[in-house]
């Protein structure tokens, strides 16, 4: 069974939220045929930790406009790795050279991956020529 249609687009309004940051690097994966605890990982990178704290913050007001809140939140003191868990997806904001070194794109590389809107990874230049 794949993720449901409501994890989706949740997993899509936080990838769209990272890109209104300028995260890097947006990612969905549908891990919910390897994992029973959530349908899909949203992964984006930030390339500071102020950066970070941006993208997560911004994950969560857009999430919290559409009635979700996260069950759980880690690791936003040191804002190198934050995880929001909103139960359905779990969101991963990193900065990229801890995206990098933990690689945890590789332990999901079965999964399938959720298309994402074509703005949701354009270049930096272009996102701040679009705006």
């Amino acid at each position: 069974m794949s993720a449901t249609e409501a994890a989706k687009k949740l997993a899509i309004e936080a990838a769209l939220a990272a890109s209104d940051k300028l995260a890097q690097d947006i990612v969905a994966i549908d891990v919910s045929e390897a994992i029973v605890i959530t349908d899909v990982f949203v992964m984006a990178s930030g390339a500071n930790e102020p950066q970070v704290k941006a993208i997560v913050d911004a994950v969560e007001e857009r999430l919290l406009k559409l009635g979700e809140k996260p069950l759980r939140r880690e690791g936003e003191q040191q804002a190198r790795w934050v995880l929001l868990d909103y139960g359905d997806i779990v969101v991963h904001v990193q900065l990229a050279e801890e995206r990098i070194h933990y690689a945890i794109e590789r332990l999901w590389k079965d999964c399938p991956v959720i298309e994402l809107p074509v703005e949701v990874n354009l270049p930096r230049e272009v996102k701040g020529s679009v705006e």
